[in-house]
């Protein structure tokens, strides 16, 4: 009985236990404060965070104005100096290109000098503060466009003497020397194109070259009177082929070429003077005579072929040109400058005949 009593009062103690147990972990689950959940935690945290970037930034942008300011005003200015300098540089190259067109490097040198002088002035010992004051400004201005002068003509005359290079013919003397026994011998310049022959391009068979009609005959018959010359302003690996073909009979002594030209304003012209041979027994004949030649009192016009079949503009020559060769008249030039503006072939013909109507005998 006791065993049992005693057992009952044990399993009693341990339900109240339990119970008490089961009741007393009631309220601390309910009692405790809720240990916050990975993302209450995190959003904590994040919430600091953005307060303390908040703050950070709020600081940052109170206080970017202090260190932005002078970066700013630095940006300004350097893209104020940018502007400067290339507002001048344009100034300058515009003023150049215009001082190169307009003027001649004589004239410029007259405005450079001027420069100097005004960059050079002189203040009167007696002048007062005031007017001292202007001199030197005076002076001071005026010497950097004259340094900008002296800059610019220095640049100018490097380069016109390397373009002399290129622009000059290749020889002072372009031709050797005449043999002492053809001293008395003309020298007949020939241009090429639209003069001798006349070069097509069409598209079915591209690049093609062909012989104004009487050439032949015209190179033969006057290469016993003339030194004849070719004097082209094309490439010479275009001329030498050409003349090869066009000359098999070595009618034609010398071939010149555009290496022999002088270059002006973008055009090469034939200069005569520099053939090494007198210039009072020197004809150039031309399709472009006035266009190609510096000197216009040698040059005879023909009219320019353009593939005419009915072109006897050569052999209409041959009359005037053989009577040149074989009267010699000491300077050909009055001679030429006497048919100006009048068609060579056909106003000596008229001369011709009036001159021999001249000496026919009166009818009695």
């Amino acid at each position: 009985m006791y065993r049992v009593v005693n057992s009952m009062m044990r399993h009693s103690n341990i339900r109240a236990i339990a119970s008490n147990d089961h009741g007393l972990m009631r309220p601390l689950s309910a009692a405790a404060p809720s240990s916050p959940s990975p993302s209450a935690y995190a959003s904590t945290i994040d919430g600091s965070n953005e307060a303390a970037s908040s703050s950070s930034s709020s600081s940052a942008s109170s206080s970017s104005p202090s260190k932005a300011s002078p970066s700013s005003a630095n940006q300004r200015a350097w893209s104020f100096f940018k502007f400067f300098l290339s507002a001048a540089s344009t100034a300058a190259i515009a003023t150049a290109g215009y001082a190169t067109y307009a003027y001649s490097t004589e004239e410029v040198e007259e405005k450079a000098a001027a420069l100097r002088k005004s960059a050079n002035y002189n203040i009167p010992n007696d002048a007062s503060t005031l007017e001292w004051i202007h001199g030197f400004l005076y002076s001071a201005t005026m010497s950097v466009p004259s340094k900008a002068a002296e800059l610019y003509l220095d640049i100018r005359r490097s380069i016109e003497e390397q373009v002399k290079g290129f622009a000059a013919p290749s020889s002072e003397k372009l031709l050797p020397d005449l043999l002492p026994q053809e001293q008395h011998v003309f020298t007949l310049v020939l241009d090429l194109n639209e003069t001798l022959v006349y070069s097509d391009w069409k598209r079915e068979r591209g690049w093609r070259t062909f012989k104004r009609p009487g050439v032949d005959a015209f190179l033969e018959h006057l290469a016993h009177f003339y030194e004849i010359v070719v004097f082209s302003d094309q490439l010479n690996m275009y001329v030498d082929p050409i003349m090869e073909r066009l000359d098999q009979k070595g009618c034609v002594r010398y071939r010149l070429s555009r290496d022999a030209t002088q270059y002006v304003n973008g055009k090469h012209y034939r200069d005569l003077s520099k053939l090494n041979r007198d210039p009072a027994k020197v004809i150039y004949l031309s399709g472009h005579a006035g266009e190609s030649c510096l000197q216009a009192e040698n040059a005879i016009q023909i009219t320019p072929w353009k593939l005419e079949p009915d072109d006897t503009s050569l052999l209409d020559l041959l009359p005037f040109l053989e009577y040149v060769a074989c009267h010699r008249p000491a300077d050909i030039r009055p001679v030429i400058s006497s048919y100006q503006g009048r068609d060579i072939a056909t106003e000596f013909r008229e001369r011709t005949k009036e001159h021999q109507r001249s000496f026919q005998p009166l009818n009695r």
